[in-house]
């Protein structure tokens, strides 16, 4: 029987790897702050030493310290000493066992020209500290060898982020986007953990995760949001206003640290612009995703999604916080 560790395993993504994984019959190792929802917990503090790993086959790191801060705040070093320094860690004690890193389409540059991203896509200029942070512990993760994933906004049943944040946004039944609507690629939590759990026989590198086709962004707005009984108007604000709102909303957030801003340049670029992940890499590796935004919504239950208040989170403690349409 193979060890799977998995850390970050009671967060969201981490929690359906685990579960999967022991569903397919392997013996599972929970690293993190808290027990993981199956197998034998094996606690670790990603700011401190490395993991005990004693006995694992296969490591999947999905602990991560998640969220949209402003600069300099004390979450922004949190999420550096978690996703950079934490991931030199975790690589020292994987002690060249196979390592599945979950990353992020958060690193690819922002703005237009990402109709179909590949993976060579320029990793720069990154709007934010989780996109900076997840960048710098991917180098790490593949100059040690390890198979890289990069999802983009992962949703799926006992998500406590993504969708509370959307339905958190309507006011008077009216609902703000930025621009004009445009495709974008979501990921269902199912295909990121069944990713997760073959990718170990892939060869190192980067590749992207994502649902089979891409959505359109109001459609899938407005799927989501009649699931759980909400009915909104969508409205679209020009996005060089959104883009000075969330500028200014930055610089008003500088005043309150510990707080993340209610809208910030990050969110209108991955809301605002065209973002389609290209995973015939991953794909030609036998992966095969095969759950879609159709069967989140008519699963019995998961449209009850519990609302939380935003804030920066470690992924493993309360769950990988998904930015909006990240």
């Amino acid at each position: 029987m193979i060890t799977i560790a998995v850390t970050g395993a009671s967060g969201f993504c981490g929690s359906h790897v685990a579960a999967l994984a022991a569903a397919r019959g392997a013996d599972v190792l929970c690293v993190g702050r808290r027990p993981g929802p199956v197998g034998r917990h094996v606690p670790w503090d990603a700011e401190s030493g490395p993991p005990d790993l004693s006995g694992a086959d296969l490591v999947v790191h999905c602990a991560a310290a998640v969220g949209d801060p402003v600069p300099g705040s004390p979450a922004e070093a949190t999420m550096r000493a978690v996703n950079v320094d934490g991931t030199a860690r975790l690589l020292e004690a994987a002690g060249g066992r196979p390592v599945v890193w979950v990353s992020s389409s958060s690193v690819y540059a922002p703005g237009p020209g990402r109709d179909r991203i590949i993976e060579d896509h320029p990793v720069d200029g990154q709007l934010n500290a989780y996109g900076r942070t997840k960048a710098a512990g991917e180098v790490l993760a593949l100059a040690s060898g390890a198979v890289v994933l990069r999802p983009r906004a992962v949703y799926g049943p006992g998500d406590p982020h993504l969708v509370p944040r959307l339905l958190a946004r309507v006011r008077a039944g009216r609902l703000l986007l930025p621009g004009p609507d445009v495709a974008l690629s979501l990921t269902a939590v199912e295909n990121l953990a069944g990713a997760c759990l073959t990718a170990a026989s892939w060869d190192p590198g980067a590749y992207n995760i994502a649902d089979p086709v891409p959505y359109r962004r109001d459609e899938a707005v407005q799927t989501v949001l009649r699931a759980h009984g909400v009915r909104a108007r969508i409205h679209h604000l020009p996005v060089r206003l959104a883009w000075g709102a969330a500028a200014a909303a930055e610089a008003l957030g500088r005043l309150r640290p510990g707080a993340e801003p209610p809208l910030t340049r990050y969110a209108v670029d991955q809301l605002a612009h065209r973002v389609v992940l290209d995973v015939s890499k991953a794909r030609a590796r036998g992966w095969r995703p095969d759950r879609t935004l159709a069967d989140y919504v008519a699963t019995p239950g998961a449209p009850h999604t519990k609302r939380r208040p935003a804030g920066t989170r470690r992924a493993g403690e309360r769950g990988n916080r998904t930015r909006p349409m990240s």
